[in-house]
């Protein structure tokens, strides 16, 4: 399945601890995440999950999410993970922070409190190199399409990108910030 990796778990006073990953997925203990979106224009990039990833294998998503190691910052996070899933560094800005919990399959659930976080960038100068094993495929999309195929396909999406749509149908986060 997955290598032991522990994460920021939030316990009911507020207080962080370390949980094993997988722990907190079987549990569905609520721990902290990031949630990037690298837009051009009103494009997003989005990525179908890899075919061999624990759970929601070759789904569409978001450009990238993942959850920060223990006492990495959300920050270091989301710009860590952009790398290692698709190749790539650009300036992130911070958005609001977001809480959701939604059923993941294989007796897996996510509860997590997200950081969103955007960038703005020029796709014909932007040089995207899929990691194996993380990103099958990726591909830029308008608002119009996205909601339209989410409409007509939920399940070839996540379960936290139809959220993050339905509750940010617009994509723009900037306003919400």
């Amino acid at each position: 399945m997955t290598d032991s990796i522990y994460i920021p778990a939030i316990a009911g006073d507020g207080s962080l601890y370390p949980i094993e990953k997988m722990q907190a997925h079987l549990d569905g203990q609520l721990h902290l995440a990031v949630s990037v979106f690298v837009f051009d224009g009103d494009l997003l990039l989005i990525q179908k999950r890899a075919s061999t990833k624990y759970h929601c294998a070759g789904l569409w998503a978001n450009t990238c999410c993942t959850h920060p190691h223990w006492e990495e910052t959300v920050e270091d996070c989301a710009e860590r993970r952009l790398s290692e899933e698709l190749g790539f560094s650009v300036p992130l800005t911070r958005h609001q922070t977001v809480e959701y919990a939604a059923d993941v399959g294989q007796g897996l659930k996510e509860h997590e409190r997200v950081t969103l976080f955007s960038a703005q960038v020029d796709s014909r100068a932007l040089e995207i190199a899929p990691v194996k094993g993380e990103v099958e495929e990726t591909r830029w999309i308008g608002p119009r399409e996205l909601m339209r195929e989410v409409r007509e396909r939920p399940q070839d999406f996540t379960p936290w990108f139809r959220i993050y749509l339905q509750r940010f149908p617009g994509l723009s986060f900037a306003e919400a910030a």
